[in-house]
């Protein structure tokens, strides 16, 4: 039966519930929920729960929240537990310590066709370079972040008028589903049939998020812009600077269109005619939808046109 099998589950964000609602729902007994140490957030900095935190409350699961995963206090507490098997879905990378420490070792659901965008952002990274396919992959947790011996993948399509949140909405649900699969087969008495990584190169990787990564380059191709707008959708965003003439503002474009075309406006010139706004690339334009300044709220293209001025030689650096 499902509920002798145990299991340590950790994760933080929004995409692990889907997974820890699958173990629920098929009985498996979950013996503890590690999650991140309440963050503060917002102006007042009131501490924030961790998505995981909120749910595993609610289904009156025994919560941990350690500061340090290698503290010699939580790995005996963990121990002492005796977990058939440790599942982590969006968390972070384990100490050899703990993922040795159940039966079965520990597991991980990753949001990506590994080897492909092994790191911190796949679902980001994979529209960014304009893939038309990803998926997600389980596999054992071993010393290298996101190469263990994969047990499970499945794929889905990535539509080209989707964004990064479309599609992170998608791979929850589907990875929860495999990692159902990947439990049956652990928990069988048969020996599990895993994959090794191999290297593919080159091998697209999945850093972590940062303002240097998440700038336009107006010099790119509009397809590749288009891109990166929507695999920056909806967090933390594509971030470029309105330069208008007498003053720079920060912006950030959450949606757009493209479409290559012939000019000779230089690249980054904004162009505002018959309530539309362009922005000349090399080989077309950026059109945006929806669009931040900073400090103020999020507009529609339309809005913005009939409540701001442009200068005429205004442009996106």
């Amino acid at each position: 039966m499902n509920s002798q099998k145990t299991i340590i589950f950790m994760g933080t964000a929004e995409f692990a519930i889907p997974s820890l609602e699958k173990i629920i729902e098929n009985n498996y007994n979950v013996l503890a929920v590690v999650t991140s140490t309440d963050k503060p957030s917002g102006r007042g900095l009131k501490l924030k729960e961790s998505p995981i935190k909120q749910f595993a409350r609610t289904n009156s699961l025994k919560i941990l929240q350690p500061n340090n995963l290698k503290d010699q206090n939580f790995i005996n507490l963990i121990t002492n537990f005796k977990p058939d098997l440790i599942v982590v879905v969006a968390f972070r990378m384990l100490p050899e310590i703990l993922w040795k420490i159940p039966k079965y070792g520990a597991i991980n659901v990753h949001a990506s066709l590994l080897p492909k965008y092994r790191g911190a952002a796949p679902i980001n990274w994979a529209i960014i370079n304009g893939e038309n396919q990803t998926g997600v992959s389980t596999f054992f947790i071993n010393k290298k972040i996101d190469t263990g011996d994969i047990i499970d993948q499945s794929s889905i399509e990535i539509p080209k008028n989707e964004n990064a949140g479309d599609i992170h909405d998608k791979l929850k649900e589907l990875g929860g589903n495999v990692l159902i699969k990947s439990l049956e087969k652990i928990f069988s008495n048969k020996k599990v049939a895993i994959k090794k990584q191999l290297v593919i190169k080159p091998l697209n990787k999945a850093p972590k998020l940062d303002k240097s990564n998440s700038k336009i380059n107006w010099d790119d191709s509009s397809e590749n812009i288009y891109n990166k707008i929507r695999g920056l959708s909806p967090y933390p965003g594509a971030k470029s600077v309105l330069d208008n003439y007498d003053k720079k503002i920060n912006v950030i474009i959450y949606k757009s269109n493209f479409s290559n075309n012939k000019h000779n406006h230089p690249n980054g010139l904004i162009i505002i005619e018959k309530g539309t706004f362009k922005v000349a690339t090399f080989d077309g334009y950026i059109c945006p939808l929806l669009i931040k300044f900073e400090g103020k709220k999020t507009l529609d293209i339309k809005s913005l046109i009939n409540g701001f001025n442009f200068h005429k030689k205004c442009k996106m650096i």
